[in-house]
Order: C-alpha cells, then sequence, then structure tokens
C-alpha cells in the first residue's frame, strides 16, 4: 500500500489527537496569525472549590505590541486577569490586572502558578484531572481567539513536558501534500 504525504499528515493529526490532554502540547494562533498561545492548562479542583486558575504562555509574532484584556469560559461565572505579588513584607497578595497582560512584539507572557493568571471564579463544577474545557481570550489587537486549557492534577506546577513537540493550528490546508523544505 502506498500512502501519499497528505495521507501520512492526516494519521499523524489522527494519532496525535487521539493522545489523553495530559500528554498533547497545544498551540492555538489568533485569526490575524499575530499571537500564537501555548501550553493552556489548569489544575484540578477539590469538590468544595469555587475558585481556579488558567496558565499558559502567550507569544507575539506579530510587528506591533499587543495585549491580552478578557477572557472567558463556560466552565465559571467570571475569568479576570489578575497577578500574584510578594510585598517587603513576604506576604503573597493576588490582584486583578487593570489594562490587560502586555505582550511586547516579538515578546512572550508566561501565565503560571504564583504570578500572572486568568482567575476563574464561580466555577459550575469541579475541575478533573483529564479533563479540557473551552477559553475565549480577547486581544487588543489580535482580537478574538479559542483555545482549550487541559486539566492537570491538583498539586501540578507545570503542564507536562513535550520535547519540543507543538501543535500548530495555523496549516495552509492546500500545501499539506507538499513536501517539507529543506534548509
Amino acid at each position: 500500500m502506498t500512502y501519499r504525504p497528505r495521507s501520512l499528515l492526516a494519521l499523524a493529526i489522527l494519532v496525535l489527537s487521539a493522545l489523553p490532554g495530559a500528554a498533547r502540547a497545544q498551540t492555538a494562533t489568533s485569526p490575524s496569525s499575530t499571537v500564537s498561545i501555548e501550553q493552556v492548562w489548569s489544575r484540578a479542583t477539590p469538590k468544595s472549590a469555587s475558585t481556579a486558575a488558567i496558565y499558559m504562555t502567550l507569544v507575539n509574532k506579530g510587528p506591533a505590541d499587543d495585549r491580552l484584556i478578557a477572557a472567558s469560559t463556560p466552565v465559571a461565572s467570571i475569568a479576570g486577569l489578575h497577578e500574584m505579588t510578594v510585598d517587603a513584607n513576604n506576604v503573597m497578595k493576588m490582584r486583578p490586572i487593570e489594562g490587560g497582560i502586555p505582550v511586547g512584539t516579538g515578546g512572550s507572557a508566561t501565565l503560571k502558578p504564583g504570578g500572572l493568571h486568568i482567575m476563574l471564579e464561580g466555577l459550575k463544577a469541579p475541575l478533573e484531572a483529564g479533563q479540557s474545557f473551552p477559553v475565549t481570550l480577547t486581544f487588543e489587537k489580535a482580537g478574538t481567539v479559542q483555545v482549550t486549557a487541559t486539566v492537570q492534577g491538583p498539586g501540578a506546577a507545570a503542564p507536562p513536558a513535550m520535547g519540543g513537540m507543538t501543535h500548530d493550528m495555523t496549516h495552509d490546508m492546500n500545501s499539506m501534500g507538499a513536501a517539507p523544505k529543506t534548509p
């Protein structure tokens, strides 16, 4: 049986999409292809929890500075942009971010535990390890981007390492059958 490049690519996509969420890297790109969102994740919550957080990395590939200005998800009543800081007395404080999270041209912003994050309030159900849920991100210039957050274990400090593997959702469907370019 002979496989064409399109068939092999389709098979690879099918195999990768069948992997459990915890073992899969995710990259989404804004419709204008200026902001890339990588490794969107959250932690599992206890049954009685009403809050959670979402973490990710934002990469600005565009010609101008941008900023994440809003987020929403159907799993919570409120999704706000927050930051954890430690004051001069070593007291950790969380506060909403006014004006959004900046992502400079050619730069990135990492949302991670103990720092920048999307705070979920009014959870509609507990978040369970292995599940995933949709998140809508709104950027000042890049517009709206839909991503999927994968829920890790309750004590997770970061998403699982993927050894450099990424999944870019911006492939040109017309060029999938083309032979790869060599450097």
